[in-house]
C-alpha cells in the first residue's frame, strides 16, 4: 500500500501539514518535532535523527517515523516520532513505520527499542497500539508532564 523511504528536504511541509491537523499535539509538541525534522535534514550524517516517510503510490505523504541512537548506550535506541494520517489509521500504516524501523534498526545490530508517551487520554491510541506492536511498558514516571500526567516508557527488545 505503500512506499517507505528516507527523509528529503520535499517532505518538511507535509510532514508539517500533519502534525498541525492532528488532535493529538499541542503546539509546543508540533515545534519540538520541526525542530527535530530540521535537525535531521540538516545533518543526515550524525544519524541523530533517523526519519523515513511513507508515501501512496501518487507521492503523498501519509505518515512519519522518526528514532535515533541514545547516546552513551550500548546500541539502544528512542522512537522520538511517528504519525499517520488520521484518513489512514488503522490501515496498517503506523504498523509499516514500525516494522521498517525495527528492520532498520536489527541490521544495525540494535538492542533496544524505547518509546516515552504521556498517560493523558488522547494519548490511548498510541500506548494501545505499541502494546499491540509488542512493546512492554518498562517504567512509569509519575506526575512527571504535570500532576496527573505520567511519562510511560516502552521498551522492546530487538
Amino acid at each position: 500500500m505503500i512506499s517507505i523511504r528516507p527523509i528529503v528536504k520535499d517532505d518538511r511541509e507535509a510532514i508539517h501539514r500533519l502534525l498541525a491537523r492532528s488532535a493529538t499535539f499541542n503546539q509546543a509538541e508540533i515545534d519540538t518535532a520541526m525542530e527535530v525534522i530540521d535537525t535531521a535534514l540538516a545533518h543526515p550524517e550524525k544519524e541523530e535523527y533517523i526519519v523515513y516517510c511513507g508515501h501512496l503510490p501518487s507521492g503523498d505523504l501519509i505518515g512519519y517515523i522518526c528514532f535515533g541512537p541514545i547516546p552513551m548506550t550500548d546500541r539502544c535506541y528512542d522512537l522520538y516520532w511517528i504519525i499517520v494520517d488520521k484518513k489512514f489509521t488503522r490501515r496498517g500504516v503506523g504498523a509499516e513505520l514500525m516494522l521498517n524501523m525495527e528492520e532498520t534498526l536489527t541490521k544495525e545490530n540494535g538492542r533496544r527499542i524505547y518509546i516515552d508517551t504521556s498517560s493523558a487520554p488522547q494519548y490511548e491510541a498510541a500506548r494501545l497500539f505499541y502494546e499491540n506492536c509488542g512493546y512492554v511498558v518498562d517504567s512509569v514516571l509519575d506526575d512527571f508532564y504535570r500532576v496527573g500526567d505520567d511519562k510511560i516508557i516502552f521498551r522492546k527488545e530487538i
